[in-house]
């Protein structure tokens, strides 16, 4: 969180749509934002040298407990932590079939275990292999021809 509320605009390379955090936990990076996030900054006042300017635009906000109260107050999300929605984010993108490398990428982790922790996948995407799975059993049990078939020997896929 420190690395962000730290950006600043000098560090935004908009021909690329691209933050560079030239200090982050895990070293220098690059930051990939997705549509609605570049119109949130692009939308952004520029009163100082930081994105996300203090009550003294010329130093960085300390944090963001203030913004974050007021949002979760007026969403009627009580309980919802700021870190949460990068966990929310993690496991949509898991969910919706990206490999933990991908997400890892993204996320800025250098270990998947760390990704590991963040990608709870929800059991929609199991269900669903499950059913298609269940469907093919079925198609070939009753003889459908279009289903894929493997003759088993021995405990063996032929």
């Amino acid at each position: 969180m420190r690395e962000i509320l730290h950006l600043k605009w000098e560090h935004v390379d908009f021909e690329r749509d691209c933050p560079f955090l030239p200090d982050s936990k895990s070293g220098q990076k690059t930051v990939i934002l997705n549509a609605p996030a570049l119109s949130v900054l692009n939308t952004l006042e520029r009163v100082g040298p930081y994105v996300i300017p203090g009550d003294d635009p010329t130093k960085p906000r300390s944090d963001l407990k203030r913004p974050w109260n007021a949002i979760i107050k007026r969403a009627g999300l009580a309980g919802v932590r700021l870190h949460d929605l990068r966990h929310t984010y993690a496991s949509f993108g898991a969910g919706s079939g990206l490999g933990l490398p991908i997400l890892g990428r993204l996320l800025g982790h250098t270990q998947p275990a760390t990704t590991a922790r963040y990608a709870h996948l929800d059991n929609d995407p199991l269900r669903r292999a499950s059913e298609a799975i269940a469907g093919h059993l079925a198609a070939a049990l009753e003889g459908n021809q279009k289903a894929p078939i493997a003759s088993i020997v021995r405990g063996r896929k032929v």
